[in-house]
């Protein structure tokens, strides 16, 4: 009996563990939606299937174990394929990808990264679907803490630049 329940427990610890170090990702309808009852900011992962440093950049930056619990903490993180066919319904307008190639980009995409097509490029949405700015480029885990921490404190708001910003940031990436 004893065993079982020691094995029961590391089990649940070992779930907590991996799930604590992977992003929960979802779809930019989920987290608008998510954004109603319990506000946060959305980041956005604008993204292609095509893209080289995108998938550096999950490989590497959104698997580490330190962003993904921030990203997970303080964000609802979404991806979003800047060539996917689906149509997507925000704030009373149908963003769609009517093009007929198959590197034609979706309308959604376009708007988020203010029509500057860069892969990858994150988009930062405040707690009410309003967009902050996107950020393009492939952002190492060291490199993206500050930006992200920059967004959730809000210091964007305030006349204090990101460089200046991560002259003084305490990283918890060792």
């Amino acid at each position: 009996m004893k065993k079982s329940i020691l094995l029961i427990i590391v089990y649940f610890g070992i779930i907590n563990f991996i799930s604590a170090q992977t992003v929960k990702w979802y779809t930019f309808e989920e987290a608008v939606e998510l954004n109603k009852i319990k506000p946060k900011k959305i980041l956005i992962d604008v993204y292609t299937d095509w893209c080289g440093w995108c998938k550096v950049m999950d490989k590497n930056t959104f698997s580490h174990p330190v962003i993904a619990k921030y990203l997970n903490m303080n964000f609802y993180p979404v991806k979003f394929n800047a060539e996917s066919k689906e149509p997507v319904k925000f704030m009373g307008q149908t963003y769609k990808n009517e093009g007929n190639g198959s590197r034609s980009t979706h309308q959604l995409a376009y708007a988020l990264l203010n029509g500057k097509l860069s892969y990858p490029s994150i988009a930062y949405m405040d707690g009410k679907n309003k967009l902050i700015t996107a950020v393009p480029g492939y952002w190492p885990a060291e490199k993206i803490e500050p930006l992200l921490q920059f967004f959730v404190d809000e210091v964007y708001k305030t006349s204090r630049s990101f460089d200046d910003y991560t002259n003084n940031y305490k990283s918890k990436i060792k």
